[in-house]
């Protein structure tokens, strides 16, 4: 690293807390100093200014930023009611962000973190792990060398427990469909269905979600993404239809043969070299994937610090570098794009492009 670097810590205990491990990855990070954590809960505060090795803490954030003028800013909660607010004050300041997901409410709120990033050259990582999963770029070389033929589908389900539907889309299908992008490029295209115990989603239906989401509805999902390259992706999401074991994850159709990846760090992948994409009815069988290639043993360990310590570590390389980071704000929007195109699909009955002319969330925006 050309320099050293001191990062500011924003959690909020009870409402979002730290994310899966943000706060805790930067005393692993080389000439990295903790200057403070900032946490309204005094509680909260106390236990992770310990438990991160900080120097102090601040009750508003908004001090810790005025006072410290961290160079990197990890905004760990994972509620997103703030995450916009949190993003400005800390582009105003100067700061580069590793942010937790998902990236923010609305386009809108998008746009305008994104606009004053480009206007201060800061860079913005956000924690969609998949991203830095070196199985990734071996599924994108053996896709790219011809071991499934040519991409037809891509298929991904959430993890449809009592988040199924609409909450599951934002809260975890984040990560799938920002996989899905990191495979197969953009989407130029949404059609897509809202349902609420099999009736057509209304305004009656839209509620406050959890997590800070705002306006959301839906315990079904259904919808068809068409890429720039001709492919069609798919997402589907139905509460309390989770499978055991779990069919959260994305799987990659070929005209030779399929490939699974499910969501993390370094989790399991697969590669079935049949056109009938069955097993069943065939003498072929799923080979694993690993970060060596098909068949071969993974010798890292999986799990959210080896995913965090890898953005973190791409992060600064990107600052350093002038660069986007791996999983770059860009990416981010991206990925909200993709969930607001489903409501927007659904409120206007038909397929929308993208990029989306509306901003706004679609779902303030539904006839009774």
């Amino acid at each position: 690293m050309a320099k050293a670097y001191k990062v500011g810590i924003i959690g909020r205990t009870g409402g979002g807390n730290y994310g899966h491990g943000l706060d805790r990855v930067w005393q692993d990070v080389p000439n990295v100093e903790v200057a403070a954590v900032a946490d309204e809960n005094d509680k909260g505060r106390t236990e992770a200014v310990n438990r991160c090795a900080a120097k102090t803490g601040y009750a508003d954030y908004r001090e810790m930023l005025d006072r410290e003028r961290p160079d990197i800013v990890a905004i760990c909660e994972r509620w997103i009611d703030r995450h916009h607010e949190l993003a400005m004050a800390c582009a105003e300041h100067g700061c580069h962000m590793y942010m937790e997901k998902p990236f923010t409410r609305t386009l809108e709120e998008a746009d305008a973190v994104v606009a004053a990033c480009e206007m201060r050259h800061l860079k913005l990582a956000i924690a969609h792990n998949n991203r830095y999963t070196p199985q990734l770029a071996m599924i994108k070389r053996l896709i790219r060398t011809g071991e499934i033929g040519d991409v037809l589908e891509l298929r991904i389900r959430g993890k449809e427990d009592r988040r199924g539907g609409g909450e599951d889309l934002w809260v975890l299908g984040t990560h799938m469909l920002d996989l899905m992008r990191a495979v197969n490029g953009d989407v130029e295209s949404c059609y897509a269905r809202v349902t609420d115990k099999g009736h057509s989603v209304t305004a009656a239906d839209v509620y406050d979600g959890n997590e800070g989401i705002g306006p959301l509805a839906g315990d079904g999902i259904d919808a068809m993404y068409r890429f720039a390259n001709g492919a069609n992706g798919y997402f589907a999401s139905h509460r309390d239809m989770a499978g055991r074991p779990s069919r959260f994850g994305l799987r990659i159709h070929g005209s030779k043969g399929l490939i699974a990846l499910d969501s993390g760090y370094l989790k399991p992948g697969y590669i079935l070299k049949d056109s009938s994409w069955s097993n069943g009815t065939t003498d072929v069988d799923w080979q694993p994937i690993s970060s060596l290639g098909i068949g071969q043993s993974e010798p890292l360990e999986h799990g959210p610090h080896g995913s965090n310590m890898a953005a973190a570590l791409d992060l600064i390389d990107a600052i350093e570098n002038d660069r986007q980071p791996v999983s770059s704000m860009y990416d981010a929007r991206a990925a909200v794009e993709l969930i607001a195109a489903v409501f927007e699909s659904h409120r206007r009955g038909g397929p929308v492009s993208l990029p989306l002319e509306n901003r706004e969330n679609p779902l303030t925006m539904l006839n009774s």
